[in-house]
């Protein structure tokens, strides 16, 4: 069963950019469409942006426009989200999710704060 560990989630502040990690283990990545969410505090998760299994299709929230980039190298088995211009309503923590047909994997999570 593929594990799923997140990094390069720090304090940064508004109008910086961060570059968030997912790295499979236990697995390939390249079995799994991959796919970054969010949780802020006292709110529920949401889908933030996804990525097929080959990386050909991309897919983003609404409320993401230009700001994310979502990328993976299945040679390194990891997902990235690029994460630019950040503001302070960006602060959450970001789990990493691989899903292949009725399976489903989540990471830790990786804390994201953006400062005014």
């Amino acid at each position: 069963q593929v594990q799923l560990v997140e990094s390069g989630g720090q304090l940064v502040q508004a109008g910086g950019s961060l570059r968030l990690s997912c790295t499979a283990s236990r697995g390939a990545s390249s079995d799994y469409d991959m796919g970054w969410f969010r949780q802020a505090p006292g709110k529920e998760r949401e889908f933030v942006a996804g990525i097929n299994w080959s990386g050909s299709r991309t897919y983003y929230a609404e409320f993401v426009r230009d700001q994310l980039t979502i990328s993976r190298n299945n040679a390194k088995n990891t997902v990235y989200l690029q994460m630019n211009s950040l503001k302070p309503e960006d602060t959450a923590v970001y789990y990493c999710n691989a899903r292949t047909g009725s399976f489903s994997a989540w990471g830790q999570g990786t804390q994201v704060t953006v400062s005014s």
